[in-house]
């Protein structure tokens, strides 16, 4: 006896094919496996490396840009006039300008693209950030700092000496942990993102028909 050959159903809508491959992603709502993150030693070395060059670009910025205060020779030494004193401090804001953005552009790239480490990528790009300050002050004063004594003992009444290449305090310094920082704070804050969670329920799956005999 030939046995009774069961039809084929339609699928139901929303039914997935048990043909069909299953599909790339996970269900809605799954978190993603974590990128594979890079070996501490090249993260460090490569954070060192890009303060290290930006430190000392700009320190020579910081040298070639600084307005500074010229001093009036005469007979008892030097003098600063009234417009000359506004000028003082100018190399203090130069340095404050140029940590900060700098800072800000290249401690923004590397926390993102070390984001992977969390909280620790904070700390990695601060201590670079730290790092190109030094060697930006470092820089600056090994190419921009003359000791004011003896150009105006060599110099002649009349004559014009700028003052040397300083910081008056080291607030300025920390302008580049502060632009660090801050990048940090502002992709960490923009980038968050909470777990996501299903808005609409899953369609049931239909329950099959009885055979038909």
């Amino acid at each position: 006896m030939s046995q009774p050959v069961q039809p084929s159903l339609p699928q139901q809508p929303g039914q997935p094919s048990p043909y069909a491959p299953p599909p790339a992603g996970g269900p809605f709502g799954t978190p993603q496996p974590p990128e594979p993150e890079m070996p501490w030693a090249k993260a460090i070395v490569v954070t060192v490396v890009v303060f290290l060059a930006a430190g000392v670009v700009a320190g020579w910025a910081w040298q070639q840009f600084s307005p500074l205060a010229q001093y009036t020779v005469d007979e008892n030494g030097g003098a600063l006039g009234e417009e000359q004193m506004t000028r003082i401090f100018g190399p203090d804001g130069t340095f404050t300008a140029i940590g900060f953005l700098v800072a800000l552009v290249l401690g923004g790239a590397l926390f993102w693209w070390l984001r992977n480490y969390g909280p620790w990528s904070v700390a990695i790009v601060t201590l670079g950030a730290c790092l190109g300050s030094g060697i930006c002050w470092g820089v600056g004063m090994l190419l921009g700092h003359d000791p004011l004594q003896p150009r105006l003992q060599a110099a002649k009444p009349g004559d014009l000496i700028s003052a040397p290449l300083e910081l008056h305090t080291w607030t300025p310094a920390a302008a580049w942990l502060i632009g660090a920082a801050l990048a940090c704070a502002i992709l960490a804050a923009t980038t968050w993102r909470s777990e996501p969670v299903a808005t609409t329920s899953q369609p049931a799956a239909s329950e099959p028909a009885p055979p038909v005999q």
